[in-house]
């Protein structure tokens, strides 16, 4: 079993897709060539996905019973101690409280305070 997913890829790729694998949604390819085609196939994505990404897995002889590969993907493949894993990149965290601007109050505003203590 192949899947092939690609991400704002030219609609030409797609097409070459289809004539080897079924599109099941927009972007995602099933099927199940011979080893020899998925390769050729995965050479001829690569090469003509211009800016987009494209994921591909399939079956394998391993202990996962399949692997992927990706190309030009945030995410990269990773082995560890014989079982790939996904690396996703560090989000950038942004700070949890933004810090007043100068002049600006801070703390709850008087309706907040009424609001959540009662009209006293």
């Amino acid at each position: 079993m192949t899947v092939i997913v690609l991400t704002n890829c030219p609609a030409g790729l797609r097409g070459f897709l289809t004539r080897w694998l079924l599109e099941i949604s927009a972007g995602v390819f099933v099927g199940n060539p011979s080893t020899r085609i998925r390769d050729t196939l995965w050479e001829e994505v690569r090469q003509y996905a211009g800016q987009g990404r494209a994921l591909l897995a399939h079956t394998d002889n391993s202990e996962q019973g399949f692997t992927f590969r990706t190309h030009d993907h945030a995410w990269h493949p990773i082995d560890h101690e014989g079982v790939t894993l996904i690396r996703r990149p560090s989000p950038t965290v942004p700070p949890a409280v933004p810090t007043p601007e100068p002049g600006q109050p801070t703390g709850w505003s008087r309706a907040s305070k009424r609001r959540c203590f009662g009209r006293g």
